[in-house]
């Protein structure tokens, strides 16, 4: 018997923000299992299944009402553009809409969606993220909920929440890979033309000025890094890839991607270390030299950091949803 989709509701209420609504149908309806089945089905639905005007000169017609979060296996509330200066985030409807969700449902928002979460109480005691520019409001009104405003996304198990825009995508992604895993995850970043991943503790980019454009970046050295992961690399290797000094190519490389060169390294090659042990037969100890780690305690100390888990638990978790002992093995990092 064919396993019934995973049923992704979005909830789009008054003064909807577009893009941010549009990023789960993207990214779930994008996911596709071995068959080339969908694994997701996604619906869209406001309080009274009527149209909401959104955040900007237009307004959103749905299929469907409230009725169908009682159906959901995940519920996403999509933000709204002041959640505040509208008024109560959880007026009657709202409650009405959210007081639909089955035990156990799955509970996720994006961006200022944290003040609806947040106002149920269903945030209190529980860690989360808003958009960095209501962090002040949010933490006057809602004291009881951990506010951290300086990470991507907040994974606390069932319900999850995340900073403003494109750290949506990422918190879709960090779920589909949680589901299914990283091969999946990443083809839908491909489709997207977005980054495969971005840690939800990798910071919020506040106030980070866009670098002026001199001809040259850090792309190449980045090209070539990826090709040598199994190798140590050094910060004036990857300089001289760059055809730059070492304080120059520090500096460019921090305000392209956000991280040191030390630390981008260490997140590509838990990528690849992550991709091996849900695709591969590989010892955790060969997965570790594959990837750079150098040794079997030292990945399993990155792992644990970044996401709980031993290399052993992750394996166990994924292989039994997308690994065929019986198909193509990845290629060697050194081949």
């Amino acid at each position: 018997m064919r396993q019934a989709k995973h049923r992704v509701v979005v909830l789009a209420l008054p003064g909807v923000i577009p893009y941010e609504l549009g990023i789960p149908a993207k990214a779930f309806g994008l996911a596709h299992g071995p068959d080339g089945n969908r694994l997701y089905e996604v619906l869209t639905c406001t309080p009274d299944g009527r149209p909401v005007r959104t955040s900007e000169d237009f307004s959103i017609a749905v299929e469907h009402d409230a009725s169908v979060i009682a159906t959901a296996d995940t519920l996403i509330v999509a933000p709204i553009n002041d959640p505040i200066g509208g008024g109560d985030p959880l007026a009657e409807p709202v409650a009405a809409a959210l007081a639909q969700l089955r035990p156990g449902t799955r509970l996720v928002s994006i961006c200022t969606a944290s003040f609806v979460l947040a106002a149920t109480g269903l945030l209190d005691g529980r860690p989360a993220t808003t958009h960095w520019w209501y962090t002040e409001r949010f933490r006057k009104l809602y004291p009881r909920t951990p506010l951290d405003p300086d990470v991507l996304y907040v994974d606390d198990d069932d319900v999850l929440t995340s900073a403003g825009a494109a750290a949506g995508m990422d918190l879709c992604l960090h779920l589909i890979r949680r589901d299914h895993g990283s091969e999946i995850a990443n083809q839908v970043a491909r489709m997207c033309v977005v980054p495969p991943w971005r840690d939800g503790g990798q910071a919020q980019y506040i106030a980070r000025p866009v670098p002026n454009a001199t001809g040259s970046d850090t792309a190449r050295a980045r090209e070539w890094a990826l090709r040598q992961l199994h190798q140590p690399i050094q910060l004036a290797q990857l300089a001289t890839q760059a055809g730059m000094s070492v304080r120059t190519f520090s500096r460019r490389f921090l305000a392209e991607t956000g991280q040191t060169p030390g630390q981008w390294l260490t997140t590509q090659r838990l990528e690849l270390a992550r991709r091996l042990l849900e695709s591969s037969d590989l010892p955790v100890d060969q997965v570790a030299e594959h990837a750079g780690f150098g040794s079997a305690s030292s990945l399993r100390q990155h792992l644990a950091a970044t996401i709980g888990v031993s290399p052993a638990a992750y394996r166990r978790t994924f292989q039994g949803r997308n690994h065929d002992p019986t198909g193509p093995q990845p290629v060697s990092p050194a081949g």
